[in-house]
């Protein structure tokens, strides 16, 4: 059991605001999923602007992802050093400058630098909304519930992504994507400032810094791997260039599990492993990410691409496969409340394996009506599973390990969605078609090993029973 002095963060500051503290929470988040969405829809008018390739365009995608990924267990860590809020509000400010900077940008590679420091800003923001998400509902139910709030609203961000997107770049242009996140930013940051309770880090020896060294590995490892699988798509696997990617890839990697196990206070306690929910859920965030970013990525790309769809038709065309996001996180978060993750998780799984094997329908002469039910069933799927992981990550670790424990998951998931857009552009670099089929044929199949790793390793209500009464 936790110690007082073991905890890293306690609210202080008055009587808690239930309501805009979650909503400030929450907006952050919305901020940083909206990105997302908005993006891909605008990818195909950017790459015709700034006359760049679908390398150039991955990118613009995963610059981002990649330094996300790269820094969420350095800055869950800060997190827990200095307290969420200040690391939140942080976060906050950084993506928000950084979103006026890509609406700014003279060329693709001023928006790959922009795009990268959004990453930074989003770093900062994630784990320590979890973390902020966490402290404020002490009862589990209630924490499930407040998990499935802050699911569903990444949901709503998800879904009005593409329409949004559609519509700010069909009235202002492709900058516009990003200068909404201004106005976006400003309210979070206000709301974040005067509703969300200050916290205070209580003193611990057991983080006495931050690992810059593992951090610094990371960083190498992940852009190596990033970089590489870009790369393919134009150079080819075999070119000197792309292998010398991959071999930093893997030289960063075990740099940095050497440096975290002889470290004295890692950003990563590798210790987190033992427990197999909290492994289990980790796999599992990278297999949903693969599949539901990468195809995310290359939707867009087949309706404008082979349909000749505008973009403002792409955004609505793209709304059976975001807009069941919201409603579908909401009811899972209620469902893992009663069941524990491992159900909603199984189910959710096997329903978007299925809805991305329908894409195998899509081609040149292939009906919108006919990818409706599977873009439906993707999005249904991934977001029914997302509340119920991030539950059973954060329920597998205590309190001290909040941070740390919500930027593994999202490193990984991080990790997932940089992976899923780097191989499936790569897929479709030479054949488009057959590339997309090879590339949701993967997606399934990671979606299925995902609901399998589920069944096996993660808790149920039963199981929760079962240690009350040992």
């Amino acid at each position: 059991m936790a110690t007082r002095d073991e905890l890293t963060e306690e609210p202080t500051g008055g009587p808690r605001r239930p309501v805009l503290p979650l909503v400030a929470i929450c907006l952050g988040y919305f901020m940083v999923i909206l990105d997302v969405t908005v993006v891909t829809v605008a990818v195909p008018v950017i790459g015709t602007a700034l006359h760049t390739s679908v390398t150039g365009l991955q990118w613009v995608v995963d610059g981002y992802s990649m330094v996300f990924a790269g820094l969420l267990l350095f800055c869950g860590g800060l997190g827990d050093k200095l307290g969420s809020k200040p690391v939140f509000l942080a976060g906050l400010l950084v993506f928000t400058l950084a979103s006026a900077g890509c609406g700014a940008a003279p060329n693709v590679w001023g928006l790959i630098l922009a795009r990268l420091i959004q990453g930074v800003g989003a770093a900062l923001m994630v784990p320590a909304s979890l973390a902020l998400l966490k402290s404020s509902y002490p009862d589990k139910a209630a924490r499930a519930r407040a998990f499935g709030v802050w699911g569903a609203v990444s949901g709503l961000a998800a879904g009005a992504g593409p329409v949004v997107g559609g519509v700010l770049v069909a009235g202002f242009g492709w900058r516009s994507v990003f200068l909404v996140n201004i106005a976006v930013g400003a309210v979070a940051i206000t709301l974040t400032a005067r509703y969300v309770p200050a916290t205070r880090t209580a003193r611990s020896t057991a983080r006495p810094g931050l690992d810059v060294p593992a951090q610094a590995a990371m960083a190498v490892g992940l852009t190596g791997l990033t970089g590489g699988l870009i790369e393919a798509g134009a150079l080819h696997w075999t070119h000197p260039v792309v292998l010398g990617a991959f071999a930093v890839s893997v030289t960063g990697g075990l740099a940095f599990v050497l440096l975290e196990r002889r470290s004295a206070a890692p950003m990563l306690p590798l210790s987190l492993f033992r427990g197999r929910d909290f492994t289990a859920s980790v796999v599992i965030g990278v297999l949903l990410n693969i599949g539901f970013y990468g195809l995310l990525f290359l939707a867009p790309l087949y309706f404008q691409r082979v349909h000749h769809y505008s973009a403002l038709r792409t955004g609505f065309a793209l709304l059976p496969l975001v807009g069941v996001v919201a409603l579908s996180s909401a009811v899972a978060g209620r469902i893992t409340a009663h069941t524990g993750p491992r159900l909603p998780m199984v189910v959710g799984l096997t329903v978007g394996a299925a809805g991305l094997a329908g894409w195998l329908l899509a081609g040149p002469h292939t009906s919108y009506l006919a990818l409706v039910a599977p873009m439906a069933a993707a999005g249904f799927g991934t977001a029914f599973t997302m509340p119920a992981s991030t539950a059973a990550v954060m329920e597998a670790v205590p309190d001290s390990r909040s941070g740390a424990a919500a930027a593994a998951f999202n490193a990984a998931r991080q990790i997932g969605s940089a992976f899923g857009v780097a191989v499936f552009g790569t897929l479709v670099a030479g054949n488009f078609l057959g590339g997309l089929h090879m590339a949701v044929s993967v997606g399934a199949a990671g979606f299925l090993t995902a609901a399998v790793v589920a069944a096996l390793f993660v808790r149920g209500a039963s199981d929760d029973d079962r240690d009350k009464q040992t």
